[in-house]
């Protein structure tokens, strides 16, 4: 089984989905976790929930960075960092290099050219600086993965922006208009997808590194009944192709109407796109490729793969 090397950026500690996501890839064999940034509103409280996760996974040597607390221009959307509640529980980092994020994330990619999959979860803004920064880290990505955008899926109907894109739409059209050998987009039409309610999510987050995530979306249920696993159905298409079929076309971001800016417009163009985005969702799928990485027994099994 071929090792895949996951730069993650991520808003951990808002919605959970963030959570469940990098418990996912802290699980998965065949996943590298080469370093996690952390964006938006309390970087550095993000950054101490997703050393929860390392450490309880026993990686916890993996590098995290604090990363942008406010978007390119204007105010964060999302300020605080609630799920920072249950830190007092758990063994977490406490001291993080600070305003280093984008020179860890030149340094990495330049070190594995063709390497990095360039996972992000989050607000665009540290990735969008980071393509700024040094142009020539889009062509040296292995591909880019996004859980941003809506992209007119037929299946549910959803508002006609997503989170991660109005979060920062400067930052977000830099990462569109940048050219990498793949570029794509797991938008809010496909995610809406994949949901289960709290008893659900209750009864089968049971154990190991699930416990601990069933302790932060605790505080995600005080004012939600359910999840959706926007994340980690973007970084399960990293290694499972059955999760999710892609088109080809181009993505635009509206930058010019105040109440629409963030909007992601796509046009399809299955020859000569750059950009691929997700329109069909296999749920059954993807929750078997999710779960089955908690079965007892079954990292040691796939681990003889590798």
């Amino acid at each position: 089984m071929e090792t895949k090397k996951i730069l993650l950026d991520t808003d951990i500690g808002s919605d959970i989905d963030d959570a469940v996501c990098l418990a996912y890839l802290l699980q998965r064999p065949a996943c590298e976790l080469v370093g996690i940034t952390t964006v938006t509103g309390e970087p550095v409280t993000r950054a101490k929930l997703a050393s929860c996760l390392c450490r309880a996974a026993g990686k916890g040597d993996i590098p995290i960075y604090p990363g942008c607390a406010e978007p390119m221009l204007g105010n964060s959307i999302q300020p605080k960092a609630p799920q920072g509640a249950v830190l007092a529980s758990y063994d977490h980092q406490t001291e993080f290099p600070l305003h280093r994020h984008i020179q860890f994330m030149i340094d990495t990619i330049r070190a594995n050219p063709g390497e990095i999959s360039l996972l992000a979860i989050g607000p665009m803004t540290n990735v969008g600086l980071l393509f700024a920064a040094d142009p020539e880290i889009p062509s040296l990505l292995k591909d880019l993965t996004l859980m941003c955008g809506v992209f007119g899926n037929a299946q549910p109907r959803t508002g006609p922006r997503e989170w991660n894109a109005y979060g920062d739409p400067y930052a977000t059209a830099i990462v569109y208009n940048a050219r990498v050998p793949v570029h794509r987009s797991i938008g809010l039409d496909a995610t809406v997808q994949v949901k289960l309610p709290v008893e659900e999510v209750r009864r089968r987050f049971e154990g190991g590194l699930l416990k601990v995530v069933m302790d932060m979306a605790e505080v995600w249920f005080r004012s939600r009944d359910y999840i959706i696993f926007h994340d980690p159905l973007a970084a399960a298409t990293l290694f499972n192709d059955r999760v999710c079929g892609f088109d080809r076309g181009q993505v635009e971001v509206e930058l010019l109407s105040e109440r629409a800016k963030g909007m992601t417009h796509w046009k399809k163009d299955e020859e000569n796109g750059p950009h691929q985005a997700a329109f069909r969702v296999n749920r059954e799928a993807f929750f078997e490729e999710y779960f089955s990485q908690f079965t007892p027994g079954k990292n040691e099994e796939r681990s003889e793969d590798i």
